[in-house]
């Protein structure tokens, strides 16, 4: 091997190990922020999270915990921008941490009265996870305050026929199914 393939290699295997460390340190401080979260310390569990956003602005996890901790102490306008910044970026997130961060952002959408941006987001969740009853009430919930009555109406009509174990329900869920899709037929 010659002397400039041993320094690539070198060079490289230095900078796997700067990353192996950086993964390592940040992975530990969320993981300490969120175990104050979760201990029912949610402000000193803000502060760290505030400091680790800072610290990986790029980070979308970082983010989304940021946005979820500014959520829990009712600093919902707050939590926008971080909200924002972990959904930048399609694939960065998991699965469940992209549902709950598209949940906090329209959710926190429609509690600051920004309803539209409430129902958008949220439809675009739907779209995206239709499987999911949670970003389905919530989006309901944004669609009553647009005035989208009968769309709201429909949408938990078809979730509690789905999703109810109410033997009553489940003894009219046909009906239920059948009348959600036009809420003013009569006969």
């Amino acid at each position: 091997m010659d002397d400039a393939t041993e320094n690539a290699e070198n060079a490289e295997n230095a900078e796997n190990a700067d990353h192996t460390a950086y993964a390592d340190e940040r992975d530990g401080l969320l993981a300490d922020a969120v175990g104050l979260r979760e201990q029912g310390r949610p402000v000193e569990a803000r502060d760290r999270l505030v400091e680790l956003s800072a610290r990986y602005p790029d980070d979308a996890e970082v983010a989304y915990q940021t946005a979820w901790a500014h959520d829990v102490l009712g600093l919902e306008a707050e939590a926008v921008p971080f909200y924002e910044r972990a959904l930048k970026t399609p694939g960065e997130l998991t699965e469940k941490d992209r549902r709950g961060a598209l949940l906090g952002l329209g959710s926190t959408f429609r509690v600051l009265g920004r309803y539209e941006e409430a129902v958008a987001t949220l439809r675009g969740a739907v779209e995206e996870f239709p499987e999911d009853g949670a970003l389905r009430t919530f989006l309901a919930m944004a669609l009553f305050n647009t005035g989208e009555h009968h769309e709201s109406a429909q949408l938990l009509l078809r979730l509690v026929a789905a999703t109810s174990e109410d033997p009553y329900v489940i003894r009219y869920r046909k009906a239920i199914e059948y009348y959600a899709g036009d809420l003013d037929e009569t006969v």
